[in-house]
């Protein structure tokens, strides 16, 4: 049942973008990446989860494509997967659906109300970008990684523009959608809700609503990439 905000209030709470380092052999793609070292893997996060299918989309860059796929068929978090589209540039994106074997972080951010911003390899690991709506949220992640033994380093956490106010140039259309999505279930793997649930709440057309969501997120990017001081790619 989705909850309606028709006249949203500004929040008062403080949120916090994390960047977390998390390192383990059974974590979604790491045998590829260790395979193929050029290759340079970033989750798709407008794309989400097809709830059908559970496949799940990344942006792919290698200088050997067969090199990255012989990764994958020998690779145990990886079950099924398909080169969707592939550009001259050495870039791809490809869909994968994960074993029972693969331990998978997103879930963990989303139980927390979090929102992974950006997800990208580095080296055996993975350095993640999420926006979280207080510090004690990052506790589960914790909690989490010493079950299974995964190496978690946070590397910085920094108060953050919330999602509440429009700091981080949001607009207040985006804003809205972003929390109607956010409290909907929408980013969560897999999704609790659809784009057409998200667009009925909101009182807009599905395109519509995508297009918000799609520039709201890539402000909150590029936001947190600033206060980096980092510029996007």
């Amino acid at each position: 049942m989705l909850i309606y905000y028709r006249h949203l209030p500004r929040r008062t709470v403080t949120d916090i973008k994390a960047v977390v380092r998390v390192e383990h052999p059974d974590i979604v793609l790491t045998k590829t990446v260790t395979h193929d070292q050029s290759a340079t893997v970033r989750s798709v996060l407008e794309a989400g989860t097809d709830p059908t299918s559970g496949k799940f989309f990344y942006r792919i860059r290698s200088s050997d494509f067969r090199r990255f796929e012989d990764g994958l068929r020998n690779d145990h978090t990886i079950g099924e997967f398909e080169r969707v589209i592939e550009t001259r540039d050495e870039k791809a994106i490809y869909s994968f659906e994960y074993t029972d074997e693969a331990k998978v972080i997103s879930p963990i951010i989303s139980t927390a109300n979090g929102v992974i911003l950006d997800m990208k390899n580095d080296g055996n690991g993975w350095v993640l970008t999420v926006w979280l709506p207080d510090r004690t949220n990052l506790a589960p992640l914790w909690d989490y990684a010493e079950r299974n033994g995964i190496e978690i380093e946070l590397l910085r956490v920094n108060e953050y523009a919330s999602l509440g106010k429009t700091d981080a140039g949001l607009t207040d259309s985006q804003r809205e959608a972003l929390l109607v999505a956010l409290d909907a279930g929408y980013f969560e793997d897999p999704r609790n809700a659809t784009l057409s649930e998200v667009a009925a709440t909101l009182d807009i057309s599905q395109p519509a609503a995508s297009g918000l969501l799609r520039r709201g997120t890539k402000r909150l990017i590029v936001s947190s990439l600033m206060d980096d001081g980092e510029k996007p790619d």
